[in-house]
């Protein structure tokens, strides 16, 4: 698991009569818990957009789901990196 930090960078996805075919870019702004956060939002144009709060993470395992409300999810990449980490320390570890 990603444990949010300000400062990451994350997709959002609006709700849902707001959503695009691609997710907008945000930065983390606060962290509330490991899976609920404040956002700073960038439209399509990288022009920031009104704040974000309590936004949920959506991730394998969280309590949240992807519905039609707003969330917020780890890039692909940021989710291979953390499962590579996570390989290598349990190697280290045996």
């Amino acid at each position: 698991m990603i444990k949010p930090t300000v400062g990451r960078v994350m997709w959002f996805w609006p709700d849902v009569e707001d959503r695009g075919d691609q997710p907008l870019i945000a930065l983390v702004a606060y962290v509330h818990t490991d899976d609920l956060v404040n956002l700073a939002v960038f439209d399509e144009n990288g022009d920031c957009l009104p704040g974000e709060r309590r936004v949920p993470i959506v991730t394998e395992g969280s309590s949240h789901v992807a519905d039609d409300g707003k969330y917020c999810e780890w890039m692909p990449y940021q989710l291979g990196q953390a499962a590579r980490t996570e390989a290598a320390e349990k190697k280290a570890g045996s």
